[in-house]
This record gives C-alpha cells, sequence and structure tokens, in this order.
C-alpha cells in the first residue's frame, strides 16, 4: 500500500487546525463553528486520565477530532458539570470513532453517566483486518507512515499547565482516526466483515455499560485471595481497607504505595500466626495505623471471618473436554483460513460455555455473537 500515496493525506491531516479549550466559551465558540459546517456523520474522540497518579481517577483531557479540525478540551479547568454541552454536541454526530474504546467508554459513563450513542472501534476493526499489531501507534506507521512519540504515555496529565510535547500527544491521539477508520471501513466492507464489525463494536459497548463494579465485599479479593482460609481472608479484608485509608490520605494510587503481592504476604504471615513485616520503606505514620488495623482484626471473632465462596456467582461448569478440544481445533483452523487471531472467533472462555454439559441451549447461544455463530456452528452441532 503506498505510504507514498498517502503522503498527501498525511500533510492535509498534519495541517488539521488545532484548539486548545480551557473555558466555556471557547467550546461553545468551537462548536458553533463545527455548527456552521455541517458535517455530523462522524468524530473521533480519545481520553486522558490521572489512574496512574492518583487516587480517584479523574477525567483530565478529552481530545476531539472532526474534519481538518482537533480539539483538546480541558475539563479540570471548564469543569465537568459544564460539559453537557459538549455530550449534546457529540449526540447528533452519526458515529464516534475511538481506538480501544473500552476505557473510554468507561471513563465518559462514570464521569458524565452518559456515552456516545455509535462508537466504532479502530481496534477491533485492525483485528479483523487481521492486524497482527493492534496498537493505534503501530497501526498509524503502517498505515502513513509516520511514528508517534510514546514519551508522555504514562504522563501525569492533571498537571497543569501542559507541556508542547504533552499537547502535541493528545492532539496526535486523534489527528488520524476519523481518516483511519473511513478506510477500514472500505476494506472491510471489500471482505465480507462489515456486519461483523459492527455487531462486535455494539456488543462491546454493552459490555463495558453492563459491568458492575466489585461490591465493597468484593474490593478487597484480590489476585491469589483464592489460597487464603477465611482467617487468611479476614486479615486480607483489614489489611487493604488499611491501605486503601493510606491511599486516600497521600492522593496516591495502590500500586504506588504498596503492591497486591505485599499484601497477600502480610495476610499470609498474619493467617499462620506470625508477625507482619511491613516493608522497610513505609513511613512510620502508615506502619503505626498499620499495626493499629491488624489489632483490630484480631479482637474480630472468628464467627464474623468473611465466607470462603469460589470467584463470581453462579453456576460452576461441567466441561466436556472432548468437545471443547473439537471447538478449539476447528477455531484455530477456520481463524487460520480468515487470517485472525483465534481469540477473535472465541476465547477460552467462550469455548469452556459450548463445552458444557450443565448449561442450557440459549445459555450457550448467548455466548456468541451471530457472526461468530454461523462460522462456529459445524463445531457445535
Amino acid at each position: 500500500m503506498g505510504i507514498e500515496m498517502n503522503q498527501s493525506a498525511v500533510e492535509s491531516l498534519a495541517s488539521a487546525s488545532e484548539t486548545y479549550i480551557d473555558r466555556i466559551e471557547d467550546l461553545h465558540s468551537f462548536i458553533a463553528k463545527a455548527d456552521r459546517a455541517g458535517n455530523f456523520s462522524a468524530c473521533s474522540i480519545d481520553t486522558e486520565a490521572d489512574s496512574m497518579h492518583s487516587y480517584e481517577t479523574k477525567l483530565c483531557l478529552i481530545q476531539f477530532s472532526i474534519p481538518d479540525a482537533l480539539a483538546v478540551i480541558d475539563p479540570l479547568a471548564i469543569g465537568v458539570s459544564d460539559l453537557k454541552a459538549f455530550t449534546d454536541f457529540v449526540d447528533r454526530f452519526e458515529v464516534v470513532w475511538m481506538h480501544g474504546a473500552d476505557y473510554d467508554i468507561s471513563l465518559f459513563n462514570s464521569t458524565f453517566n452518559w456515552v456516545p450513542k455509535t462508537v466504532l472501534d479502530t481496534q477491533v476493526g485492525a483485528r479483523f483486518l487481521g492486524k497482527e499489531k493492534f496498537g493505534l501507534a503501530n497501526l498509524l506507521e503502517d498505515e502513513y507512515g509516520v511514528k508517534l512519540s510514546k514519551q508522555s504515555q504514562k504522563a501525569d496529565w492533571s498537571r497543569r499547565p501542559l507541556s508542547e510535547k504533552m499537547l502535541a500527544y493528545a492532539y496526535n491521539d486523534v489527528r488520524y482516526l476519523l481518516d483511519l477508520g473511513g478506510k477500514y471501513l472500505e476494506r472491510l466492507d471489500a471482505i465480507g466483515r462489515l456486519g461483523w464489525f459492527f455487531e462486535s463494536c455494539q456488543a462491546a459497548q454493552n459490555s463495558v455499560l453492563m459491568r458492575s463494579g466489585k461490591s465493597e465485599d468484593e474490593m478487597w479479593r484480590i489476585s491469589g485471595w483464592g489460597r487464603l482460609s477465611s482467617k487468611g481472608l479476614h486479615f486480607l479484608k483489614h489489611l487493604w481497607l488499611w491501605r486503601d485509608d493510606e491511599c486516600r490520605r497521600l492522593d496516591r494510587p495502590a500500586f504506588k504505595f504498596l503492591g497486591n503481592q505485599e499484601i497477600m504476604t502480610m495476610a499470609g504471615q498474619l493467617e499462620s500466626g506470625g508477625i507482619v513485616k511491613p516493608p522497610h520503606y513505609l513511613r512510620p505514620g502508615p506502619v503505626k495505623r498499620l499495626h493499629e488495623a491488624i489489632d483490630v482484626a484480631k479482637a474480630v471473632s472468628p464467627s464474623e471471618y468473611p465466607v470462603k465462596h469460589r470467584r463470581g456467582e453462579g453456576l460452576r461448569l461441567e466441561i466436556n473436554e472432548a468437545k471443547l478440544e473439537k471447538i478449539r481445533r476447528f477455531r484455530d483452523r477456520k481463524a487460520g483460513e480468515l487470517n485472525l487471531e483465534p481469540t477473535v472467533l472465541a476465547t477460552r472462555t467462550v469455548m469452556e460455555r459450548l463445552a458444557s454439559t450443565n448449561l442450557s441451549d440459549e445459555e450457550k447461544a448467548d455466548a456468541l455473537l451471530s457472526w461468530q455463530r454461523e462460522l462456529l456452528e459445524p463445531a457445535l452441532s
């Protein structure tokens, strides 16, 4: 394909106007200008948050593009409550393009209790086109020959003012999305996968909206909890709550204070009747409160320890291993014929549901999208 053929497109995209919006008046002005242009067929959106740097994740930037115009919108300066004008504006577009939309949709849902009506995902499109590397930087280099800097990928997006490098990174995240999405639609249509793409994007959006957060009784059950007894779970819960309180005090994400493995190690020490040895880098205040939390936990009656239940609620699957292997082999062969990564057709979890002996046919059917069911039908009968 040639990157040379795309040179004029690259130059055109590179010259799109850039607007940094940190006042509500500037947002209204940008919307009015787009209104006059009158093109509401598609836009593209990306977001930046501060989950790597703060206790509570905040929406820090919204990157937005329409043909020939880019905007970086600053929710921290404008205020989330004043951004309804933006969400109403986005709802006027037929399609919103994103890349790896799961996180952005979740962030919009938690921030505004709103998500765009129709989201198309270039990452999903890339996988249906057989791309082995589907990160945005990989796709843009493959399509346009541009190499984007990743230096700001883990930046603290809550800090102001934003550096020139951070702004350039933010604009580039949406600079090419509309053009890339249009090209992908044409190619998917040409190979007969457009229906697969639309259904998969809609299913992914529905999955995000239906996904419930962990309950208060589940949040502390971090990776490895299943190895602990009820006594160990009791101490794990109190250790997790202590860490959560310390992170709130410091406005720091948990992984930057004390990792899950350290928490599990301490829970194991207490489970076996040993003495907790907190990491040497913890300051005296947190250590003092840690020992206070442990003393409180030790005073609790064993009858009040958490129940040692299995992860998740619902039926434990009984799997026909021969059927599972038959489905897996068929899936892998079909994926090879279609030049697709096998998990696009069905993940291990989905295949286990399909091979179970204690789920109804209706429950099994719900595990697949219609295009997946059609492709895998010979292995399911």
